[in-house]
C-alpha cells in the first residue's frame, strides 16, 4: 500500500496548495484510490483509533451529515492504522448503539504509510493516537484547509461545513470570507491596488472592507 505520489520533502511540509498525495488502499466499501475523487470536493481525516469515545462520537455526527456534504459535492473518507475487520466490527457496534450507518470509506493504514505521507504522524511515531487532522481537497487535487486536533478534542462537524462552504463561496466569488462568516452571509471584495481608488474612496475604509453578496452555488 503505497502512495502513488509521495512528496520529495518531509511528510510534515504539506501546505494548503500543495497536490494531495494519490494513494490506493483498502476501504470499508473496498479499494479507494483519492484521485478517483478528483472532479468533487474531498474531505479526507484521520482519527486516532476505533472503539475509542471521541472517535466514536465524531462518526455519528458525520453520518448524520453525510447528506449535508455529499448536497456540497463533498465527499468524506476516514483513515486510520486499524485493520479493515476493526473497522467493520467498530461500524457495526455504531448502528446498532446509534442506528446510523456510517457508509463513507474508512481506510486502514496499518504500516502508517499514508498517514505519514500525509504528515498525521511524524516519522518517529510508532502509531496514530496522538492525530485529528482534516484535509479539504477541492476537484482538482488541491489541498485547500488542514485542521489539527489532539486526541482529547473532537472536531467540530458544523465548522468542517463552514470550511466547504467558505472555500466554495470565494471559488464561485473570488471573494474573501470574513471572520464567523456562514453561507449566506456577505463577503468581502478584495482590496484594490490602485492608489488613486485609495485617495478617492468615500471612507476610510472603504477601499479594502467592502461587503458583496455571495454568489449563488
Amino acid at each position: 500500500m503505497e502512495p502513488a505520489n509521495a512528496p520529495a520533502r518531509p511528510c510534515s511540509g504539506l501546505r494548503i496548495g500543495d497536490v494531495a498525495p494519490d494513494f490506493e488502499a483498502r476501504s470499508t466499501i473496498g479499494p479507494v484510490r483519492l484521485s478517483a475523487f478528483r472532479g468533487r470536493w474531498l474531505v479526507l481525516f484521520s482519527h486516532p483509533a476505533d472503539f475509542t469515545p471521541v472517535c466514536t462520537t465524531e462518526f455519528v455526527a458525520l453520518a448524520r451529515e453525510a447528506e449535508a456534504f455529499a448536497a456540497r459535492d463533498c465527499a468524506l473518507m476516514a483513515l486510520s492504522v486499524d485493520s479493515l475487520f476493526s473497522h467493520f466490527a467498530w461500524l457495526r457496534m455504531i448502528r446498532d448503539r446509534f442506528g446510523i450507518e456510517v457508509r463513507f470509506p474508512i481506510v486502514e493504514d496499518p504500516t502508517l504509510v499514508i498517514g505519514r505521507a500525509y504528515g498525521m504522524v511524524s516519522a518517529q511515531d510508532a502509531d496514530s493516537a496522538t492525530v485529528r487532522t482534516t484535509f479539504f481537497i477541492d476537484p482538482r487535487g488541491v489541498i485547500r484547509a488542514m485542521t489539527c486536533y489532539p486526541a482529547n478534542l473532537g472536531r467540530s462537524v458544523p465548522e468542517m461545513l463552514r470550511i466547504l462552504d467558505g472555500l466554495q463561496a470565494i471559488d464561485a466569488s473570488g471573494a474573501l470570507a470574513p471572520a464567523n462568516w456562514q453561507a449566506g452571509e456577505p463577503l468581502l471584495a478584495p482590496p484594490t491596488q490602485d492608489l488613486d481608488q485609495v485617495f478617492a474612496a468615500e471612507e476610510a475604509t472603504s477601499w479594502f472592507l467592502t461587503p458583496v453578496e455571495a454568489a449563488p452555488q
